[in-house]
């Protein structure tokens, strides 16, 4: 099933991601994409990332640091391989992503108002 968030959906790369194990997102990835989960890390947890790894759309450090917090904080754990959360952006990552950010744009007057955000969803 597709991505189906604004944000998120129709692009290659993350609907890549969905589905292909080799499509994952980690460090040093760079591209629109990234700016695109930068946005959604940012705008669903108000998590913090560095400004250069925002400007440059790069999944560095602390973008990872971010993914990680989120799936802590969700508990994303592939149990058949996994006993703890990871900072990449694979399948089920990439899913919970979109589909809170599917609920937030349903009904966008709940979430905080971020510039960085808004500006990334226009």
């Amino acid at each position: 099933m597709p991505l189906k968030s604004s944000l998120l959906a129709g692009d290659e790369r993350l609907e890549a991601c969905l589905v292909q194990d080799s499509a994952h997102l980690i460090q040093p990835v760079k591209g629109d994409f990234v700016g695109k989960v930068q946005t959604a890390l940012i705008f669903l947890d108000d998590l913090t990332i560095d400004e250069s790894e925002l400007t440059t759309q790069t999944y560095g450090p602390s973008t990872a640091g971010a993914v990680l917090k989120f799936k802590q904080k969700r508990k994303i754990i592939n149990k058949a391989y996994q006993q703890h959360e990871d900072d990449i952006v694979g399948r089920m990552t990439i899913k919970a992503l979109d589909d809170e950010m599917a609920l937030a744009e349903a009904a966008p007057q709940d979430l905080p108002v971020s510039p960085i955000c808004l500006e990334k969803l226009e």
